[in-house]
């Protein structure tokens, strides 16, 4: 294997895996919507928890 060979190699590596990094930072809206739901039992469970004190 050439040095450039090596280099290419190197340098697509380095591409495809800030493509993948970066493409989780964001949030979808299914992340969105499982935040909602978190949020909603979270009011729910405290609102349980303060009619039984």
């Amino acid at each position: 294997m050439t040095a450039f060979m090596k280099t290419i190699l190197l340098a697509s590596t380095l591409a495809f895996t800030s493509v993948l990094t970066l493409s989780g930072c964001e949030e979808g809206p299914l992340e969105e919507a499982g935040e909602a739901a978190d949020q909603a039992v979270e009011e729910a469970g405290d609102a349980v928890e303060n009619a039984t004190d």
